[in-house]
């Protein structure tokens, strides 16, 4: 018979993160395959551009999700922070307070 190592209980259930902004939960996508899209695109390059944070929220939030980031209607500065929060939250940084 083959060996079986079951793992169940060294990992994580919890489901996704949220990010809390004002009185708006917004929910990041933490699974495995959206995180090695969004590694590939950190990977890229050290100097992140315009293109390179659309990319990552495209990635990391869910069209519903994105359509109530819209309507806070943020700055380009606080909507960067909410990405790279983002980014903090999925790589296990639980203090992450959005700083790049």
């Amino acid at each position: 018979m083959a060996k079986v190592v079951d793992i169940t209980d060294r990992l994580d259930f919890d489901g996704n993160p949220y990010i809390r902004v004002k009185d708006v939960e917004v929910e990041v996508n933490a699974d495995a395959a959206t995180m090695l899209k969004v590694m590939g695109v950190l990977s890229r390059d050290d100097n992140m551009g315009t293109k390179e944070v659309l990319d990552l929220y495209g990635l990391m939030f869910s069209r519903g999700e994105r359509k109530k980031i819209d309507a806070m209607g943020l700055s380009f500065k606080d909507f960067t922070k909410l990405v790279y929060t983002a980014i903090g939250l999925v790589n296990g940084e639980e203090d992450s307070q959005g700083e790049q």
